[in-house]
């Protein structure tokens, strides 16, 4: 594999593991099934919106691919948060929403538990708002959002890395708990080949106000990652994964290399512990500042916890 362009934080022996033999397996044995089940509906929705041509290599290495988390790692912040501010904006979701959402993610950030009741509330709430809406309307604003909130967002060294990955042939999609369909937006505007996201129920074109499984977060990434690399003929072994977050160790075990980036406490400390590159692209102070506390670098969790506090619909009393 090429050398990775930006800066780096090598791990203490210096190597890149690209020596890896094995993937490393992740520790799904409890599991739930919804998880599986939405993995595997994020791989089908991923298979079924890749296009054939999204590399220029002379050479394509379909065996190979890449996986970006992108709250933090692909891009500064939560995807979902600037998502909501631009709902907000069009009249979606109410000012009141919006500072919950804030709260709530001060909690987490603060607390960095996952909590069942919350992740309950936010898949309830994030349903109200779909149900009964137009698939396109949602891909619409995704559209409308991502250009204006969030495409000046995005890490320089995190798109490099991806684009390193593009240049030698290899695929790669972005594996997120936001909405496939936002998630499907950043990944054409960034030219990539697709994303893995949360999959939301719908019929004839309108939400059923249901999810496909549950939110794709912790073991349900791994399982999509699986999913997609059956359905696509990757060796996982050739693969490599990139995340910011402890929550995403599941599927950075699943491949052949493992790369952290702008990494949470918990996942630098595992990371040097199983000898997984680190990429910091934070500066100095930011940087200090956000690898001192743990769950300031909001993962996967934090976006599930977005994903209901800032869909509720507008008429929600």
């Amino acid at each position: 594999m090429p050398t990775r362009p930006g800066s780096a934080e090598e791990t203490n022996d210096g190597d890149q593991h690209d020596n890896v033999s094995e993937p490393r397996e992740p520790e799904l044995a409890d599991a739930p099934d919804s998880a599986e089940v939405a993995g595997r509906a994020s791989a089908e929705a991923a298979v079924t919106t890749t296009s054939e041509d999204e590399n220029t290599a002379t050479s394509p290495d379909l065996t190979a691919a890449a996986f970006f988390d992108v709250d933090n790692t692909m891009m500064m912040g939560a995807s979902l948060f600037h998502f909501a501010r631009g709902l907000a904006a069009r009249k979606f979701v109410r000012a009141g929403d919006l500072a919950g959402f804030a709260w709530q993610q001060i909690k987490f950030r603060v607390g960095g538990a996952e909590n069942a009741t919350d992740l309950q509330s936010s898949r309830e709430q994030a349903l109200s708002f779909v149900a009964g809406r137009d698939v396109s309307d949602l891909e619409g604003l995704s559209e409308e959002i991502y250009d204006e909130l969030m495409a000046d967002r995005i890490w320089a060294g995190t798109r490099a890395l991806a684009q390193m990955h593009l240049d030698a042939g290899q695929r790669v999609w972005l594996v997120t708990a936001t909405p496939v369909e936002l998630a499907q937006v950043m990944a054409r505007r960034l030219g990539l080949t697709g994303a893995l996201g949360t999959v939301a129920e719908h019929e004839r074109g309108i939400y059923t106000g249901k999810l496909v499984g549950e939110m794709l977060h912790g073991g349900a990434k791994a399982h999509a990652v699986r999913a997609l690399a059956a359905s696509e003929g990757l060796d996982l072994r050739r693969c490599t994964a990139y995340s910011d977050s402890a929550n995403d160790v599941p599927m950075l075990s699943v491949v052949g290399t493992a790369v952290a980036v702008n990494p949470d406490q918990r996942l630098r400390e595992t990371a040097r512990a199983r000898g997984w590159d680190i990429r910091d692209f934070r500066t100095g102070r930011k940087a200090a500042r956000i690898g001192a506390r743990s769950v300031l670098g909001m993962g996967a969790l934090g976006a599930g916890l977005a994903a209901g506090l800032a869909f509720r619909r507008r008429d929600r009393s």
